[in-house]
């Protein structure tokens, strides 16, 4: 199908020259594996019939149809492989050439810890890029919504080093940029290894945002000016550290405030207690802190990140697979957990249903917390607080959302809760936000569709 051919883009869009000291910064994770497809430009008929007519069925992006971006699992007939296809707005590239200029300088970087770029199609009005398709899904399911075991210690070590040796690979190759870091721009390939996905690497659209995330996580100099600069990418980075971390998608204010004050355990995922020593907990917390740092020129530097996160390494020797319990050659399971009502409601954004249910279920804002609590006060609360979060996370990871927010909102870290009413205070004032009591639960819940509205 197609009336026209594709058209193959020869192969020196690859530098084929490393230097010797790139080469050997590079030798663990680029091979000759990642080069074996050359990129291509596909015909709109090509890309239609690959995705059954752009069926909603096939759409794999975590914001589904009605997104401005939407990525669909294709088959490539003319190969037979399966890619990934993101059918960008129609007014989002404009300008052709300026489209397929910026697709191509992606399409140089060939990489084992990316999932990269294979071909693009510009035909009229329509703007789509073709990538290397993860079967394994995202690590934002992994971390947050997890069926059978949660990701051990050594494998979320193993994430943050190989997004760590993405982002240098990626720096080495002048790709300094990299747009809405986050835990769902983190994949999975078939041997479970996580690689960077190509798509941040170019913008939502030639004037567009670079962040799609809300605003509470987005680097504050973007929030100043707009604009992005390398370091961004280093708080971005900062922000998925705390996920892996914690289990869940926490506003760095929020969790900035658990490191300063000392208590990491209320910051840790309760899955990994036992499994991690608190010396490698404290360093792990010391980079993400260190990269959220309000200042760009305080933050590290990418290739400082990754010295460190070598260091912390468990288990190099073993596959991922195995790390993730995942058997080879079974095929990965299709995302279809039945969500609660509020669950539905959170994948769709709708804050008056979601604020009908809390409403229902009891929920109150926390309003007159106590700011300074007496030392028997505060320590008892610090561990009637562990204990409720545990009940929490066992609800979380069971989908069972109403149950997860009622424990969430007994959580009483005094601290914590008063930077949220300051932040939430803030935004209000903005006009950003309407209804205190979802954002507050919002942050509470820390569900990957409630940390998007």
């Amino acid at each position: 199908m197609g009336g026209r051919c594709s058209k193959r883009v020869s192969s020196c869009l690859w530098h084929p020259d490393l230097n010797a000291s790139e080469a050997e910064a590079e030798a663990d994770h680029v091979g000759a594996g990642a080069f074996a497809f050359p990129f291509e430009e596909f015909t709109l008929d090509e890309l239609r019939a690959a995705t059954d007519g752009f069926s909603s069925d096939r759409i794999v992006s975590e914001h589904g149809p009605k997104a401005p971006n939407v990525v669909y699992r294709a088959t490539l007939f003319r190969s037979g492989r399966t890619a990934a296809v993101k059918r960008f707005n129609a007014s989002a590239w404009p300008d052709s050439k300026q489209f397929l200029d910026e697709a191509k300088a992606v399409a140089r970087l060939r990489s084992h810890r990316l999932a990269n770029l294979i071909g693009c199609c510009s035909e009229g009005g329509e703007r789509l890029l073709v990538a290397e398709f993860m079967p394994r899904q995202t690590l934002a399911k992994h971390l947050f919504h997890w069926d059978t075991q949660p990701l051990n210690w050594a494998m979320r070590i193993r994430v943050a080093l190989y997004l760590a040796q993405a982002l240098h690979y990626c720096a080495t190759q002048a790709r300094t940029l990299y747009h809405d870091l986050n835990a769902y721009r983190v994949l999975f390939d078939e041997d479970a290894n996580p690689r960077l996905s190509c798509f941040g690497l170019m913008k939502n659209s030639r004037d567009g945002k670079s962040y799609s995330t809300n605003l509470a996580f987005t680097p504050p100099e973007y929030l100043r000016t707009g604009r992005i600069v390398p370091e961004s990418v280093v708080y971005s980075f900062g922000t998925v550290l705390l996920d892996l971390l914690s289990g869940k998608h926490i506003p760095p204010t929020h969790a900035l405030d658990m490191i300063q004050g000392k208590n990491f355990l209320m910051l840790m995922d309760s899955c990994l207690e036992g499994h991690f020593s608190n010396a490698d907990g404290m360093e792990l917390m010391r980079l993400a802190s260190s990269c959220l740092q309000y200042e760009p020129r305080d933050r590290p530097v990418i290739k400082s990140l990754l010295a460190s996160l070598t260091s912390l390494q468990k288990d190099a020797a073993l596959p991922s697979h195995e790390l993730m319990g995942i058997q080879l050659g079974v095929q990965a399971p299709e995302l279809s957990v039945p969500l609660s009502p509020l669950g539905e409601a959170c994948a769709k954004g709708d804050t008056d249903v979601i604020h009908e249910i809390l409403e229902s279920a009891g929920y109150m804002f926390d309003e007159g917390v106590v700011s300074e609590p007496s030392f028997q006060m505060w320590t008892g609360q610090i561990q009637e607080s562990l204990n409720f979060k545990k009940q929490a996370d066992a609800a979380f990871g069971a989908k069972d959302f109403t149950t997860a927010v009622t424990s969430y909102t007994q959580v009483k870290y005094t601290v914590m809760i008063s930077r949220s009413q300051k932040f939430v205070s803030s935004l209000k004032g903005r006009g950003e936000i309407d209804r205190p009591s979802v954002w507050s639960a919002r942050d509470h819940c820390h569900c990957s569709a409630c940390s998007r509205m």
